[in-house]
């Protein structure tokens, strides 16, 4: 299937279900658990999975409005919603030693944007050898 032929119909399983098992994982662990390790990690799982299948639309539309020179692959908007849930969740476990200050805030947004800029620059550098004639008449 050709990028241009992408549409949120088909990334509508992998929402629905990111969404549900995300942010009804999270609901389970704040009625049903106590503040222990495995809840803990429970809710840092649950919440990359949540702010990952509500961030998939938003970056969706993103491709679709500001679209790109080769087309995002659906692997791209996959990867770079997986980025918003990982930023998040990764700012929740910081805010737990109350480390986060706008500081912290801005290098990790811009050291995640950085490595996805590098990735996509590596994606897109499409590098063929060029091609030798030969000049044997034979």
């Amino acid at each position: 299937m050709s990028p241009q032929q992408i549409t949120i119909r088909n990334y509508l399983p992998s929402i629905l279900a990111l969404i549900l098992i995300g942010w009804g994982g999270i609901a389970v662990l704040l009625y049903y658990s106590l503040p222990f390790v495995w809840a803990r990690w429970g809710f840092f799982a649950f919440g990359i999975m949540a702010l990952t299948g509500t961030a998939l639309p938003v970056v969706y539309f993103f491709h679709r409005r500001f679209p790109d020179h080769p087309p995002a692959a659906p692997n791209v908007i996959v990867r770079q919603a997986l980025w918003v849930g990982v930023y998040a969740a990764t700012l929740l476990w910081l805010q737990l030693g109350r480390l986060v200050t706008l500081y912290v805030i801005l290098t990790l947004a811009g050291g995640l944007i950085a490595i996805e800029y590098f990735i996509r620059l590596r994606e897109k550098a499409n590098r063929t050898p060029p091609v030798i004639p030969d000049d044997d008449p034979s």
